[in-house]
């Protein structure tokens, strides 16, 4: 920090980085709180956090932490299940497995994730964002299941076609999506404005010139917002889904930040990301987030990739953009209370949109079909169960593909000069091609003498080797070189 008084020119990038943050963060930390299901100020104080403490933090120095939209719907679930004053503490916990993860160097492991599992993760919550949010942008209640909110959307389309107020708000909502897609088409100069801000900003402008009725964000205040979690929350704590979902929080929110990180380390040619630092980072920030009651923490690949392409050099900008937060929230709390609900639905809407990797299905399908369906299953899983279940079932079916895809098993049969059949087998013999091996064997003649080879095994598993020495001895045949595999 010292070394930026020394050089003026960083200390004024990292400043103007910092306003950029701040002003893509506003929105997005708003937003996400609404759509989980909780006072817009939690959002903030989250945001706040993740500037003014896991900003001070080392791990990486230019990768933004806040509440993030992939969180959004296990938030929402768990909100709906536990309650508000459970939120906490399931934060709380979660953030000090998180410490605990980085103290014990688990950092680098997460980096061993299938692309394809973290893609399917973010596929799923972004479908169900998408069409959660719809509800929101229309002001109508939405489904809690995400396979409900998918069936209900001929019901929400009949609430729009039909309610004059359901039709004006979803304009809103529509309005803020299409000057998102639009703005990255205007002047360079337009879009030195982060396109979330301006989006909010003119629908809020047109609600307020036009006048329409429509919900808006409630405010309560920022200190009025922060209810810690008291000893009867953590007794709530106790069934196997409470702590499933502290583990789910603590294990998605790691990922999403550490994938973050490595997507950021890309971005620059600064000092690299230490991965067990930032786990605990982020451990230390969803522990404070859950004293306060907040929202939980990651990185946000949106604000890191923000911060960087605004110029920032050090984490003096990222701490900066939570002391704007923070002065927002001090200066102008009522700002928050004219911002339409769907302007913030929309912003969300867009968001989800962006976590669906819709570019890349289709190459990935043809170059690598198996890890399409284990980013497709867990997807579809996230949506039809919930976020932990699915993100279990991708990394389960991603393991099951590897060993399969590891396995391969080749048996090689000739004749001898003494009339002897020779079966060679090469490869990893594993359980999983034991139907093949069988066959192969099964099918051989009955009439001549048989011997398996298996010194050109890599691997012999326990499964294997007891099979084959059953089938050796019903056979009647010998097997060599199997001390040796």
């Amino acid at each position: 920090m010292l070394s930026l008084l020394k050089n003026p020119a960083h200390l004024r990038r990292d400043v103007l980085a910092s306003l950029v943050v701040f002003l893509v963060a506003l929105p997005l930390c708003v937003g996400v709180a609404v759509a989980s299901g909780v006072p817009a100020e939690l959002g903030l104080i989250t945001g706040i956090v993740g500037g003014l403490v896991v900003g001070f933090l080392p791990g990486s120095s230019l990768q933004v932490s806040g509440p993030a939209a992939g969180l959004t719907v296990l938030v929402f679930e768990a909100v709906k299940e536990f309650g508000l004053g459970v939120l906490g503490a399931v934060v709380l916990l979660a953030g000090l497995v998180q410490l605990s993860l980085g103290a014990m160097k688990f950092g680098r492991f997460f980096r061993a994730i299938t692309v394809a599992v973290v893609q399917g993760m973010l596929a799923g919550i972004g479908l169900v964002l998408i069409f959660g949010q719809l509800y929101t942008m229309a002001g109508v209640e939405q489904p809690r299941s995400g396979i409900g909110k998918i069936l209900g959307v001929p019901h929400l389309v009949t609430e729009i076609a039909t309610s004059g107020q359901a039709l004006t708000a979803f304009a809103i909502g529509a309005g803020t999506i299409a000057v998102l897609v639009l703005w990255k088409k205007l002047p360079a100069q337009v879009q030195l404005l982060p396109a979330p801000l301006a989006a909010v900003a003119l629908a809020t402008a047109a609600t307020t010139v036009a006048g329409w009725s429509v919900p808006r964000v409630e405010v309560q205040g920022l200190l009025s917002a922060i209810q810690p979690p008291g000893m009867s929350d953590f007794a709530s704590l106790g069934s196997l889904a409470a702590l499933g979902t502290v583990l789910a929080f603590a294990l998605i929110a790691s990922a999403e930040s550490l994938f973050s990180a490595a997507a950021v380390d890309r971005m620059h040619d600064g000092p690299r990301t230490d991965f067990d630092k930032e786990l605990m980072a982020q451990g230390v920030g969803n522990a404070i987030c859950g004293v306060l009651g907040a929202l939980p923490l990651t990185a946000v690949i949106v604000r890191s990739s923000a911060n960087v392409q605004a110029g920032a050099k050090t984490k003096l900008s990222r701490i900066l953009h939570g002391l704007w937060l923070v002065l927002f929230a001090a200066l102008l709390p009522a700002a928050i209370g004219v911002i339409p609900l769907a302007a913030l639905a929309g912003v969300l809407v867009h968001a989800g949109c962006k976590l669906v990797p819709v570019k890349d299905l289709l190459p990935l399908w043809r170059t690598h079909r198996g890890e399409a369906l284990v980013l497709a299953v867990t997807a579809i899983a996230i949506i039809t169960t919930n976020m932990f279940e699915g993100v279990l079932l991708g990394i389960a079916l991603a393991v099951i593909k590897s060993a399969w895809e590891t396995s391969h098993i080749q048996l090689d049969t000739h004749e001898t000069t003494d009339g002897r059949l020779l079966v060679t087998l090469t490869g990893s013999a594993t359980f999983l091609r034991l139907p093949r091996m069988l066959e192969t064997l099964e099918a051989l003649p009955h009439d001549k003498p048989v011997e398996l080879d298996l010194s050109e095994l890599r691997h012999l598993d326990h499964a294997c080797r007891i099979t084959l020495e059953n089938w050796a001895l019903q056979r009647g045949t010998t097997i060599g070189a199997l001390a040796k595999a």
